[in-house]
């Protein structure tokens, strides 16, 4: 399938460690090992049972519902009506990245999304990199996700049964309350969907997705009865600033979209439907993402959104003067949310599979379940870790945090894609970005762009996330790397 210019094991996977610690840092995995070790793990394989719609309802699952069912409540503060136009540059950046990383996904479909494209072109240190900001990504989103899945959850019980959760056991600290349980319910659930396998995880984000698409069509069919023009009268009452600190905020929305890529070793024929679902997920949820955004500006007074996390619910019950359809949207959102649980915890579970792999975290996280195909142990201390951190930390935090660790991973794949074009330029591609490497550039630029946007105190936070990551990585993954070792999981897998 790929091109025939090096054998499976070719001299770079055999050859000596390199000498000199910059030649270590800088060592490539061959993109034809990489192929070749997926699905293997330890005591165990992962199994391929994936398609194009499965894939397709996986990035969907990720992606679609964050954005609107959660973090709306809290850009429009910051934009004003054009928080419409935030999406939209949100989504014109993802687009870019997703171009790249669809190709990249044809091109050497393995579990480690980014960070195994960073460790075949630009080497293990960048590698490292760009993984630890993808534990950030996905790992930190699912409890942000959690935590705006509690919210929904008092709406539903307030409307089914007159009573909520209190608020000692419904909010983090800094926000009221002591303990989120709801958040960590909801992670433990996913925790056991996944340990049933990737085929009946999808099987239930399927109807999860569906569910979630059908709310908010209903959201937009009632909340354009309320809709007023005159809420568009001042579009951009805080200026440019206010849309791009607005959209780099909204960018943890789109980070769904390559969802799919981590399922490159469980995709029963992943060159070819990986790059589909991938860009058709992300049309599929910018149009959503708008047109819901649109309508909810239109029937609510902009200033008026004071960063809850149940806003839709909120709007479709100032309109209709009822508390059935709020009820009604609330039941959704809390199935739709736990979709993108179930989804994003799946990807950092698969990431981290690839990074135990290769050497670089401990081999717990590979080891797989011969009944399932499923990393069980790397399931469950992922869960366990995702749940408590949604319990104990506001989502405000969590979201700009996401979404720094997202936007440096992009980043890093549009560089990629453009070395690993120069670099074997005859490597079969299911899918080319166009207009290369000017659409990379693009990509690359908003990203960074888009990070300056964000505030100082979440670059701290990234500052301090990437050098813990980094003594990690000098204590434990340099001298423990596969390709430091010369160890072969392939060749021991079929041995």
């Amino acid at each position: 399938m790929l091109d025939q210019g090096a054998p499976p094991h070719d001299r770079t996977a055999t050859a000596p460690a390199p000498r000199g610690v910059a030649a270590r840092l800088m060592r490539r995995k061959p993109v034809e090992r990489l192929v070749a070790e997926g699905g293997h793990g330890e005591g165990g394989s992962l199994r391929r049972s994936l398609g194009l719609w499965q894939l397709t309802m996986i990035s969907i699952g990720a992606t679609l519902g964050t954005g609107i069912f959660v973090v709306l409540g809290n850009a429009v503060p910051k934009a004003g009506p054009a928080v419409t136009l935030s999406f939209v540059i949100a989504g014109l950046t993802a687009l870019f990245s997703a171009l790249s990383y669809a190709e990249l996904a044809g091109t050497i479909p393995v579990s480690g999304s980014s960070y195994s494209y960073a460790y075949a072109t630009m080497g293990e240190l960048i590698a490292w990199v760009c993984g630890w900001c993808l534990l950030l990504e996905y790992g930190v989103s699912v409890a942000a996700v959690a935590v705006g899945w509690g919210e929904y959850l008092n709406e539903l019980l307030d409307g089914t049964l007159g009573v909520t959760i209190p608020t000692a056991l419904s909010a983090p600290p800094g926000d009221g309350g002591i303990f989120n349980l709801p958040a960590l319910i909801v992670v433990l659930l996913a925790m056991v969907f996944l340990l049933g396998g990737a085929k009946e995880s999808a099987r239930a984000n399927t109807i999860m997705v569906c569910v979630k698409i059908a709310a908010l069509v209903l959201f937009c069919a009632i909340g354009f009865m309320g809709f007023k023009s005159g809420n568009y009268s001042h579009f951009m009452p805080l200026g440019m600033a206010g849309v791009s600190g607005a959209a780099g905020t909204l960018f943890f929305s789109y980070i769904g979209f390559d969802a799919a890529s981590t399922a490159g070793e469980e995709a029963k024929n992943a060159q070819r439907d990986l790059p589909r679902a991938i860009m058709l997920s992300l049309v599929i949820v910018t149009a959503l993402y708008v047109l819901v955004a649109a309508v909810a500006v239109g029937a609510k007074p902009w200033r008026q959104f004071n960063d809850s996390e149940a806003a839709l619910a909120q709007i479709m019950k100032d309109v209709t003067g009822q508390s059935f359809w709020a009820t009604l949207l609330a039941a959704c959102a809390v199935i739709a949310i736990a979709s993108v649980v179930l989804t994003v915890l799946y990807g950092q579970t698969r990431i981290l599979f690839a990074m135990s792999r290769d050497g670089l975290v401990p081999k717990v996280f590979a080891k797989v379940h011969p009944k399932t195909g499923a990393p069980r142990a790397n399931t469950v201390i992922v869960s366990v870790f995702c749940g408590v951190l949604a319990a104990a930390i506001p989502l405000g935090q969590l979201a700009d945090a996401t979404s720094i660790g997202t936007l440096f991973a992009f980043a890093l794949v549009n560089v990629a894609v453009v070395v690993l074009r120069r670099t074997r330029p005859a490597m079969r591609r299911t899918f080319r970005v166009p207009l290369s490497p000017l659409l990379p550039a693009l990509g690359f630029g908003f990203c960074i762009w888009m990070m300056g946007s964000l505030s100082a105190v979440t670059w701290i936070v990234f500052g301090v996330w990437m050098a813990v990551g980094l003594v990690f990585y000098f204590v434990y993954g340099y001298r423990r790397s596969r390709l430091a070792t010369g160890e072969d999981l392939a060749v021991t897998a079929e041995k």
